[in-house]
């Protein structure tokens, strides 16, 4: 288990100190998951493009979940997290062959994504079969060759949108920012629960970034 993930990603680890096994209730009788946290757990791969949770980060990464996506708040176990700020769980609201399914949460669009594999198949096969579409990869190269500096992100970094897509944001490299991982998600939530708020069809002309 895990062979092609570490294949693939090992070589791209980062030199930043292991942290210790995020063992969230949710996650632990994860199939696979305390054999991946032993090894991987507070890794960082490739210069911010995914990070592994340990156990400050994943904790702090339910809180922001609850805050932002509140109705997924008590089926998560967030375990791991990309450049982009956005948060991989296990959710224990769906379920196949007893195993809980992948759930990917985006701060910059305000959605929760369905991803239909478990946590080892998601490592083992999304990870290494679909790594642009998992964790947009080829635009991560586009943007970190005009940030250089930037790179390697630390651990409580995430590239943001300015602007969110959810109100009206460019999907485009001029439209992003290095931010503050826990700043960003804060944001963001308190944004999607403002405009969950509003009316159906209720237009958002104008975001100022203060």
């Amino acid at each position: 288990m895990f062979q092609r993930f570490r294949a693939e990603y090992a070589p791209l680890r980062d030199a930043v100190p292991a942290g210790s096994t995020w063992r969230h209730e949710r996650l632990v009788g994860v199939e696979g998951y305390l054999d991946f946290a032993s090894e991987f757990a507070g890794a960082t791969f490739g210069g911010g493009l995914y990070r592994v949770h340990d156990h400050t980060s994943g904790s702090q990464a339910l809180t922001l979940i609850a805050e932002a996506f509140s109705e997924y708040a008590t089926r998560v176990g967030p375990f791991g997290y990309d450049w982009l700020g956005r948060q991989f769980a296990v959710d224990s609201g769906r379920t196949v062959d007893g195993q809980p399914q992948v759930l990917l949460l985006e701060p910059g669009t305000g959605e929760a994504l369905e991803i239909p594999l478990p946590f080892a198949a998601f490592h083992d096969e999304e990870l290494v079969e679909y790594a642009d579409a998992a964790l947009a990869t080829e635009f991560f190269d586009s943007w970190s060759a005009v940030n250089s500096d930037s790179v390697p992100l630390r651990r409580d970094q995430c590239v943001g949108y300015r602007v969110p897509l959810f109100l009206g944001g460019q999907d485009m490299i001029e439209n992003l920012e290095v931010s503050d991982l826990e700043v960003y998600w804060s944001i963001c939530g308190q944004l999607r629960r403002g405009a969950l708020s509003l009316p159906p069809g209720t237009a958002i002309n104008d975001v100022t970034k203060r």
